[in-house]
């Protein structure tokens, strides 16, 4: 079917992130399926969130966020965090999910294995969402989740994957990795 009004969106599985927000006295964490980093220089980091989202008045009041990945170990609060708004309730009280604030407001999750703090560069419209553009300041990860050539270490590491419909599979040392070394040149055809 070639529709457009039946487009299929195959961008899972992939990671999720968790955006943290913190705002006159109040913070939120909510999860997010499409994100991508964006820059190496300067580290730049984006996030797509629906404008009618709590986090995203929180963010655009606050113009600072952090990008949080948890463990597989933590898919639950990872779906909770994107399902319930925090307009109703306290997510981390919820869900029992410590937190600790760092250096001006940035909100980090104590159980990731990695985050970044953001400073909003740039909100960008794109249809019912707006990608959330953020120049990286800090970034807080765990040694023991990393091999020294900056790949996770899957020894300590058990990584989600979203795979739709409130569905997640851990990637692990189960899963095989391989190396491939792509060809220096290639054929026109």
């Amino acid at each position: 079917m070639n529709r457009k009004d039946h487009v299929k969106m195959h961008s899972y599985p992939g990671m999720v992130a968790v955006v943290g927000v913190f705002h006159e006295g109040k913070v939120n964490f909510m999860a997010a399926g499409w994100h991508a980093y964006l820059s190496m220089s300067p580290p730049m980091y984006g996030v797509a969130i629906g404008r009618e989202r709590h986090t995203y008045e929180m963010v655009k009041q606050s113009t600072q966020f952090t990008i949080n990945f948890l463990p597989f170990e933590e898919a639950g609060f990872i779906q909770y965090s994107g399902t319930v708004s925090g307009r109703d309730v306290d997510k981390n009280q919820m869900y029992d999910q410590p937190w600790r604030m760092e250096r001006n407001g940035f909100p980090l999750l104590e159980r990731a294995y990695l985050a970044y703090e953001s400073q909003v560069h740039q909100i960008v419209p794109t249809g019912d969402h707006d990608w959330v553009i953020g120049d990286i300041e800090g970034c807080h990860y765990k040694e023991e989740k990393f091999l020294e050539n900056g790949l996770p270490n899957f020894e300590n590491l058990n990584i989600p994957l979203y795979l739709g419909r409130s569905s997640y599979m851990g990637l692990d040392k189960e899963v095989e990795i391989r190396e491939v070394n792509a060809p220096l040149s290639f054929k026109k055809s």
